[in-house]
């Protein structure tokens, strides 16, 4: 099997490649683990049979695409490894192959070969287990590919974090007041190895936080996120219609802890919608990643550890607690930034929200007179 073309994401979570054996030619999106998540069909390279190529795929190999099924019947010559690029989505979760700039083959979030689904292919005229036809979706594929570029593009310009940093930064002092401690590129420890380098700087997510300490009227100090919802998250689409409604978050906690200490939770979930090609939505529950011990709102140096995780608030005012700021107003490539509020829980809590849904929990919280503010 010759491999033609081999892309990591930027965000070092799946790999693309595109392979042959000189009977057939495909694209698969493996996760890191190396496990394939989406395939497709992209060519044959000699004539096609007229019914489904059973020696091939009894064989464990791609099948020659039947007769009927291809816009090419007889074959098409070998693709040009160096012809061929790759763009990968915003998201990091899907990606799009093209050929000569024109798009060959698109392999998005939704492809998931353990429920036969497969990618989108040009040359294919037919849905078939193996591939789907790109020309029905080309010109919304195409408006994504372009976007992606764009993206990326951005990413890789000088002085776009910076700009985006003060925007944010402006959002947070009219809302919040003046700022305190800010720590930058606090996701940094947590990329591994996997995280790309494109003109010079890495395209994972750089995500700082920003402190806003208590003031009269506000005896709790508020630290934020600054670079979530540069990128939309992964994999909304296939949960919510309303994408845009959605797909950009900054993270909070109100607190009453020493800044440096409180700080220290978002190193951890900086990056983790990326890595772990997720979303964070309103009501989740997110599990700490190392002993409760180290958890950084649980109380140093003590051996009780109740807190092993958060849940993930967009209303803290569901809670007992003061009144909440108003983070609302803020966009980012026309789609509207939620800012999402941690609650420290237990490990019992945890599962509880599991089996009963994190409205039960909040429920739960409030009738114990759990508050929003961290202290």
């Amino acid at each position: 099997m010759q491999v033609l073309l081999s892309d990591t994401s930027p965000y070092g979570s799946r790999r693309l490649t595109v392979e042959s054996d000189g009977v057939t030619t495909e694209a698969y999106l493996r996760d890191a683990a190396d496990t394939v998540i989406g395939a497709t069909w992209i060519a044959n390279h000699r004539p096609a049979a007229a019914g489904l190529d059973l020696a091939r795929l009894n064989a464990g190999l791609t099948p020659m695409m039947p007769a009927g099924r291809t816009r090419h019947p007889e074959g098409r010559p070998p693709l040009d490894p160096k012809s061929l690029e790759v763009v990968w989505f915003e998201e990091g979760d899907g990606a799009a192959v093209l050929e000569a700039g024109e798009p060959l083959c698109v392999i998005p979030a939704w492809s998931d070969m353990n429920r036969g689904i497969p990618g989108y292919t040009r040359d294919v005229n037919a849905q078939s287990p193996f591939a789907f036809p790109l020309e029905q979706e080309l010109e919304e594929f195409s408006t994504r590919i372009e976007q992606s570029r764009a993206f990326w593009k951005w990413c890789r310009s000088e002085g776009t974090w910076a700009q985006f940093q003060q925007s944010v930064l402006g959002h947070l002092l009219n809302r919040l007041g003046p700022g305190g401690h800010y720590w930058h590129d606090v996701g940094r420890q947590f990329r591994g190895p996997g995280a790309a380098q494109r003109g010079g700087r890495p395209t994972a997510p750089v995500v700082s936080v920003s402190e806003r300490p208590a003031r009269p009227g506000r005896d709790f100090s508020v630290l934020s996120t600054l670079g979530m919802s540069c990128q939309r998250m992964p994999t909304v689409e296939l949960y919510e219609d309303d994408v845009s409604r959605y797909a950009r978050i900054e993270l909070a906690v109100a607190t009453t802890l020493p800044s440096q200490r409180a700080g220290s939770i978002f190193p951890w979930l900086a990056q983790y919608p990326w890595r772990s090609v997720t979303w964070f939505a309103p009501g989740d529950v997110v599990k700490w990643y190392h002993e409760p011990k180290t958890f950084p709102l649980n109380p140093p140096g003590s051996d009780k550890a109740p807190w092993t995780g958060v849940l993930l608030l967009d209303d803290p005012s569901r809670l007992p607690g003061p009144p909440a700021p108003d983070l609302s107003g803020f966009t980012f490539s026309g789609d509207p930034v939620r800012w999402l509020w941690l609650v420290p829980i237990s490990d019992e809590e945890y599962q509880y929200a599991k089996a009963e849904g994190s409205n039960a929990l909040i429920r739960r919280l409030r009738d114990q007179g759990r508050s929003w503010v961290v202290s």
